[in-house]
């Protein structure tokens, strides 16, 4: 079985699906593996690497989705919608595309999926369970973007993190406050440990307090009800409005003695709620900064300009797009192990099977036999009603 890696067309995207180094365990499993020239460059992963592990180096990219039964990219055209739309006139029936693709919001590019009989699979749905670990890139990637994002506060910050005694005096800790203690609020939560500042951290899971306090942070504890926060998956789920105002009246306190708000709470397939309204901006000290990991969504603050480093009441305001690929080379590494555990668990004997019947498979199937088959991809798209396929 051929399984074919195009170099990324989205903007700034410096990933790549599949790294030199998990070339051999694909290739014990009876896969070949076709790269389009260049694919691993941005990422620092040279042709000459690839070919050294036995990859075919492919100058034309219709050559690679003509020749390889498998397409493995980061973004596939769902999470590509402008430069993907290219990609989906190579594809054939009967091909299956594995990569992020953004299933539950890019509706077009998944019908148009659907009509080509093409097998897509959604890596954003791994299932959360023991088995699946090693194929969760949403946890892989948001490891990176808590790291990334203490590094763009601790840059923007007019402040040092650390408490230092020198001859000139004592110089106090930098404090933040991580909100989301996810993934991504976790290693936030580390990263910020390790470079000396005084953490704090929020999250509607209060079942996640022993991690925040596993990593060094303090959790912080609002008088809320909380009991049904956590949705399928570990992930916390959407509440009304109503607790979002009780929750951003009680917090506006906690993030004014902050020097650093990070904030990462995400919702799958919804917009981010706002959790740091512009009154609350306006009451941080000046020279205080917000990395707001939920920008992509629309963001935490109400201030955050997706993309764009803004200054409002004497705060900056960072709404980062994309973090993992500003750190391409690990971000490539755990992502490339993560694609190549999910390959494995799909190919039996050299041949791709797709087992409806396992929770993995069928939890990241979304298209196949030209029907959209995952139920909650179905249900976003309003055909819940019409009937789900038979698996």
């Amino acid at each position: 079985m051929i399984v074919g890696v195009p170099k990324e067309s989205f903007p700034d995207e410096r990933r790549v699906a599949l790294v030199p180094g998990v070339l051999g365990q694909l290739d014990r499993a009876g896969i070949e593996v076709l790269v389009e020239a260049g694919a691993g460059e941005a990422a620092g992963f040279a042709d000459e690497d690839y070919t050294a592990k036995g990859a075919t180096i492919v100058d034309d990219r219709a050559e690679v989705f003509a020749k390889a039964e498998v397409i493995a990219q980061v973004r596939a055209p769902g999470a590509n919608p402008d430069e993907g739309r290219a990609d989906l006139a190579h594809l054939r029936a009967g091909q299956a595309v594995i990569g992020l693709c953004d299933p539950l919001l890019a509706h077009e590019s998944t019908r148009a999926l659907a009509e080509k009989r093409v097998s897509l699979f959604s890596l954003e749905l791994v299932p959360r369970i023991t088995r699946a670990q090693s194929m969760d890139v949403l946890s892989s990637m948001a490891t990176i973007a808590g790291y990334k994002a203490v590094l763009l506060a601790a840059d923007a910050l007019p402040r040092m993190f650390p408490m230092m005694m020198t001859a000139a005096g004592t110089v106090a800790p930098a404090k933040v406050f991580v909100i989301g203690a996810g993934v991504a609020g976790l290693q936030a939560i580390a990263t910020a440990r390790k470079l000396g500042a005084v953490v704090e951290a929020y999250d509607v899971r209060p079942a996640v307090k022993e991690q925040v306090q596993s990593v060094g942070g303090k959790f912080v504890e609002l008088e809320l009800e909380t009991t049904a926060a956590e949705g399928a998956g570990g992930y916390a789920r959407e509440l009304d409005e109503d607790f979002y105002r009780k929750q951003r009246e009680m917090m506006t306190r906690v993030v004014a003695a902050n020097d650093v708000v990070i904030t990462t709470a995400a919702i799958p397939g919804k917009k981010a709620p706002v959790l740091v309204t512009g009154d609350m901006v306006r009451g941080m000290s000046l020279g205080s900064v917000i990395v707001d990991l939920a920008a992509e969504r629309g963001g935490n603050c109400e201030l955050t300009r997706p993309g764009e480093t803004v200054t409002e009441h004497g705060v900056t305001i960072l709404g980062p797009l994309n973090l993992p690929a500003t750190v391409p080379y690990h971000a490539s590494q755990m992502f490339a192990k993560n694609v190549a555990t999910f390959l494995l668990h799909l190919v039996h004997d050299g041949e791709l099977t797709v087992d409806r019947s396992d929770e993995i498979t069928a939890g990241t199937l979304v298209t196949v036999d030209g029907e959209v088959v995952h139920p909650q991809v179905r249900e976003a798209m309003g055909l819940a009603d019409e009937g789900s396929p038979s698996p």
